[in-house]
């Protein structure tokens, strides 16, 4: 936790503090959706790794790092009571400048998004719209324990995944790809459940609607694992009938590890769930890339 006790009244944002609002751990998940979209292409990305090192550069630090912004500026009085020490709260991002940085990411977002041609420039009007539609009000989706994860899921997986196949294919993804990454997508909003976990008594207090808020933490749990749990399941059925049993087994392995985590995670449901979120992501995650080897040919067929 940092120390705010002397921090001074700034007129310009502490660059520290910069870095600290736009969250580099959250990075990863959409980076990796777009590494997963390009393999899934049946393109190599090494034939085109300039798009692919600016599309993986435009999913997490300018799009994820912008809906962080936004994120913490629509929730500045709430972060005021009980995250006093984050970034603009604390006074190290004085005035409007939080907000001042979300609508410059935005903007920046949407000229990388026009390099990457139409079918990339879309989808980074959507990424944008649905960070803002998160966070701000009158829509705040982030107050609804199903459309909040929702599109966050959608947002941070199923996105990326599609821009990253038509990016490198120069066109519309197959049925496969957009079906594997909607899956994966619809399967995050798990996730992003057990994330809700760590604001429990602060979105209790200030009427955000979570999962765990509205069901109790075990509750939601339960709904959570099940939710990350049928779309792999699909998936591995998916990759079965398409004649892929050696990448079906793969996901099957990592989901039957992510079984054993979630039979942890009931134990202590509100204690347990940042572990399981250190955990349990990682094996979804290399579902994901097992899923997208395995149909990276099916496009041809």
């Amino acid at each position: 936790m940092t120390d705010i006790s002397n921090v001074p009244n700034r007129r310009l944002p502490d660059p520290a503090a910069m870095v600290t609002l736009i969250k580099p751990i959250t990075w990863f998940p959409p980076m990796w959706a777009y590494l997963c979209g390009t393999v899934s292409s049946g393109v190599s990305p090494l034939s085109k790794p300039g798009l692919v090192l600016l599309g993986i550069v435009l999913a997490g630090p300018v799009v994820c790092g912008m809906s962080q912004a936004a994120n913490d500026w629509c929730d500045r009085h709430v972060d005021a009571i009980n995250e006093p020490y984050r970034p603009i709260p604390s006074g190290r991002i004085p005035g409007r400048w939080g907000f001042y940085i979300a609508c410059a990411m935005s903007l920046l977002a949407l000229v990388i998004g026009w390099q990457l041609g139409p079918w990339g420039f879309v989808a980074t009007i959507l990424g944008v719209a649905a960070a803002w539609a998160y966070s701000a009000e009158p829509v705040r989706l982030k107050k609804s324990g199903w459309w909040g994860p929702g599109l966050v899921g959608i947002s941070y997986e199923s996105l990326p995944w599609f821009t990253g196949a038509a990016v490198l294919s120069a066109g519309a993804p197959s049925v496969y790809v957009v079906v594997i990454a909607l899956l994966y997508g619809i399967g995050a909003h798990g996730i992003m459940t057990l994330n809700d976990f760590k604001a429990l008594e602060g979105d209790r207090q200030m009427g955000v609607n979570s999962l765990p808020v509205t069901m109790g933490p075990r509750k939601a749990a339960w709904v959570a694992s099940i939710v990350m749990a049928v779309p792999q399941a699909v998936v591995i059925g998916l990759l079965v009938l398409w004649d892929r049993p050696f990448h079906a087994a793969g996901v099957t392995a990592v989901l039957l590890v992510q079984f054993w985590a979630m039979s942890v995670m009931m134990k202590d449901p509100k204690g347990k769930a940042p572990w399981y979120n250190g955990v349990g992501v990682v094996l979804y995650v290399s579902g994901m890339m097992i899923s997208a080897f395995a149909i990276r040919s099916l496009g041809a067929l």
